[in-house]
């Protein structure tokens, strides 16, 4: 017996070094529930914890993972940056899709337009406030409940939205259950194999889905998992090339589209309550989806559909566009799948905001609080951020790529520039 539990820790800690070492989550993950070792210790778990976490509670024990203290730059799966380089000047250094948790430590002093803070902007507006006692990560001290609903911000961890253990697969089919077929690997990346009749892939980041329960959850009822493909690579900067991750709609049983699924929190921004005006989870229209294809930057209609695609505006394919093989031939960091949409691709919640956090107030991908995004050349007009802040807000992208005098995003749809 001893024996077999020193081989047991001895596996457990190799596929803990693994995680250091691979530069993906997939070697860990993969897809399902991972080594228990991994968050839970049966001796040694965080004094005043629970659930014999590796950490005091849900977040921190995710973050001993997907955050660094070493980092000096973008690195695989890591989704926050640490307290030592976030000191005044410096920039969250991550750059996921889904955003660095960093920004909500970031607070700024200087003006914004429209319902932003004048000022302070505190870095609690930035995104999420995910609680993470060991990190460093407070509720949020403004919002009480979820904005649009009645989640307590308090209970607000990443087991909210993602399911840990693992249990939501998407079949040949591209139905989504809990059981069934074995999940072989990752369902979320360009690599990821498609699963053949009898197989499984995890789902996308492994959000929760039809019937999650979570002790963070709070009765929160999820309508079933939403779809997406990243490419493998996908913490990078955006200076030279765009990191573009398929986002897709509801084309099997136990999926949900975007906007349903974040609805699960928001729900009076889902309704006619008449919190909502901008639609999601709708077809662009023919209308729109030209636009978006036409537009470069403010003054500039001179684009083509086939290279219009800018990750700071993404969109959702549509029903006929979402099976796992075609969200993953467009889910690139090369530049080689620009395209932009169709009549049938959808706006979507994450067409405007990040998941997890950004440089913006309301985790928007985009500044939205001045009359322009770049002026005479620059990014921002100060509102207490350094020019570096401002380019890492945009991933790094020069701001030469846009106008001289820039103005908001919403243009790529609208084009009221």
């Amino acid at each position: 017996m001893k024996k077999t539990h020193k081989l047991n820790l001895a596996v457990a800690a190799a596929g803990l070094l693994s995680i250091g070492l691979a530069g993906s989550a997939m070697a860990f993950h993969s897809g399902g529930v991972a080594d228990c070792a991994g968050c839970h210790s049966m001796h040694t778990a965080k004094a005043g914890g629970k659930f014999l976490l590796t950490g005091t509670d849900q977040s921190s024990t995710c973050l001993n993972c997907h955050e660094d203290s070493a980092d000096t730059g973008p690195n695989s799966y890591h989704i926050s940056t640490a307290d030592a380089n976030l000191g005044p000047g410096l920039s969250p250094l991550q750059r996921t899709p889904g955003g660095d948790f960093g920004w909500l430590k970031k607070s700024y002093t200087g003006f914004g337009y429209g319902d932003a803070p004048s000022p302070p902007e505190y870095g609690e507006r930035h995104g999420h406030n995910i609680v993470a006692v060991d990190k460093g990560y407070a509720a949020d001290a403004t919002h009480a409940t979820a904005p649009g609903g009645t989640f307590p911000a308090a209970n607000l961890q990443c087991n909210s939205c993602h399911d840990p253990h693992g249990k939501y697969r998407r079949g040949s089919t591209g139905a989504v259950t809990t059981g069934g077929a074995s999940i072989i690997g990752s369902g979320s990346y360009d690599t990821s194999t498609v699963p053949i009749a009898g197989q499984a892939v995890g789902a996308y980041r492994l959000l929760a889905g039809l019937g999650y329960q979570s002790t963070a959850a709070s009765g929160v009822t999820f309508p079933g998992v939403p779809v997406a493909v990243a490419p493998s690579t996908y913490n990078r900067t955006e200076t030279v090339t765009q990191t573009r991750v398929a986002y897709g709609t509801k084309i099997g049983s136990g999926q949900a589209p975007w906007g349903q699924w974040c609805s699960s929190c928001h729900g009076d921004m889902h309704t006619s309550s008449g919190k909502v005006v901008h639609p999601t989870d709708q077809n662009l229209g023919s209308s729109i989806s030209g636009m978006y294809g036409r537009y470069v930057k403010s003054g500039n209609l001179s684009g083509t559909a086939a290279t219009s695609y800018l990750s700071l505006v993404p969109f959702a394919q549509g029903a006929a566009n979402s099976s796992f093989a075609n969200l993953k031939a467009n889910a690139k960091n090369d530049d080689s799948a620009l395209g932009g949409p169709v009549s049938t691709d959808q706006v979507t919640c994450l067409s405007c905001h990040r998941a997890h956090a950004s440089g913006f107030y309301s985790m928007l991908r985009w500044n939205n609080d001045t009359e322009f995004i770049v002026s005479n050349g620059v990014y921002g007009t100060g509102m207490g951020r350094t020019e570096a802040e401002w380019k890492a807000a945009y991933y790094d992208r020069d701001p030469a790529k846009f106008a001289t005098y820039q103005r908001g995003l919403c243009n790529k749809c609208h084009a009221k520039d």
